[in-house]
């Protein structure tokens, strides 16, 4: 394990509208903002997205299963923001609710907002962590 110890700095509230595209508008702040590390909170409604839950099996790299959001749920879940290269990469985990049934997965593609959805980003300062390709894993991941 490899950590780094950093401080609280500008908090951002963002609303998302019925339609806007999530995860498109959270890089979008935290490239206006100039955000270079951040951990942001989600909750209220999603109609549209892409995640996966898992990988097939255990070999790298790993095979990742999809799954879809075609109608509007219920979210709420946490995500960490570093840069990769000079990019914002967002990784977003959520739950996904709808009457019974409740998904959970790692949110990549094609998310929108249904009604209402809010988000808390908290910028990181006094870390040097970023987004890096890993080569056995063929996936961009944390590098401290």
């Amino acid at each position: 394990m490899k950590y780094q110890q950093g401080e609280i700095g500008r908090i951002f509230v963002l609303r998302f509208e019925d339609g806007d595209d999530v995860l498109g508008g959270i890089v979008e702040v935290a490239t206006k903002e100039k955000l270079r590390a951040g951990a942001f909170h989600l909750v209220g409604g999603m109609k549209r997205g892409r995640f996966v839950v898992g990988p097939q099996g255990e070999e790298m790299p790993p095979v990742p299963m999809w799954r879809e959001l075609e109608e509007s749920h219920e979210i709420l879940g946490f995500g960490t923001i570093f840069r990769h290269g000079e990019d914002p990469k967002v990784h977003f985990h959520g739950a996904y609710g709808k009457g019974d049934s409740v998904k959970a997965g790692c949110l990549r593609e094609a998310s929108q907002a249904f009604l209402v959805l809010e988000a808390v980003i908290m910028e990181i300062v006094g870390v040097t962590a970023v987004r890096e390709m890993d080569p056995v894993s063929g996936m961009v991941l944390l590098k401290i």
